[in-house]
């Protein structure tokens, strides 16, 4: 089984803001597989989609970013899921909006989600697709991520949600090298 999380933060509050670019990234994967969220255990929503006898879970956790690490171990014991079978979508305001990143490992850069899930899961090899929000330094870190993107950001960050999208899928079925090399 693959599992495939978005980080977010649950409720109206914080749609579309850029700290739930990884829900953004899910929702719109699981639109395009034509399923929903709408299952829900250890404090996440969660979908099993079934690709020709592979599963793959898609998960948002509801923990709130800081602690996302808590729903992705809970997941990960419970479907006996290894740690090179898990994809990590989030928020990175070390990128220009619209760029993805994709990486099988390293620090978690200040993203306090990845840095969560890093410290439970015991490593920091976890695959990821980092997203690209920009960064405006006039306005402070935490009031910047939790900011919803203007009409403008948004349309160009929806390319690089289609881009995310369309990695993760190809990911079903080929290497994790093999998406890096194409969509890195």
């Amino acid at each position: 089984m693959k599992m495939i999380v978005g980080l977010g933060n649950p409720g109206k509050k914080y749609e579309r803001t850029r700290h739930n670019a990884g829900f953004l990234v899910i929702d719109e994967l699981a639109k395009d597989l034509g399923v929903s969220l709408t299952d829900r255990k250890f404090n996440a929503l969660y979908h099993i989609y079934n690709l020709s006898g592979q599963k793959i879970l898609l998960l948002k956790p509801e923990t709130y970013m800081n602690l996302s690490g808590e729903a992705v171990l809970a997941f990960k014991n419970y479907y006996d899921i290894e740690t090179e079978d898990i994809i990590v979508i989030h928020d990175d305001m070390d990128l220009p909006l619209g760029k993805i990143r994709l990486r099988q490992k390293g620090s978690s850069g200040g993203q306090k989600g990845m840095g969560n899930i890093i410290a439970l899961l015991k490593t920091d090899e976890i695959k990821r697709i980092r997203m690209g929000v920009g960064h405006d330094r006039t306005i402070e870190t935490v009031d910047y991520v939790l900011g919803k993107f203007s009409k403008d950001e948004m349309v160009i960050f929806k390319e690089s949600i289609s881009k995310a999208k369309d990695a993760l899928k190809y990911s079903f079925d080929h290497d994790f090298d093999q998406v890096m090399n194409r969509f890195n």
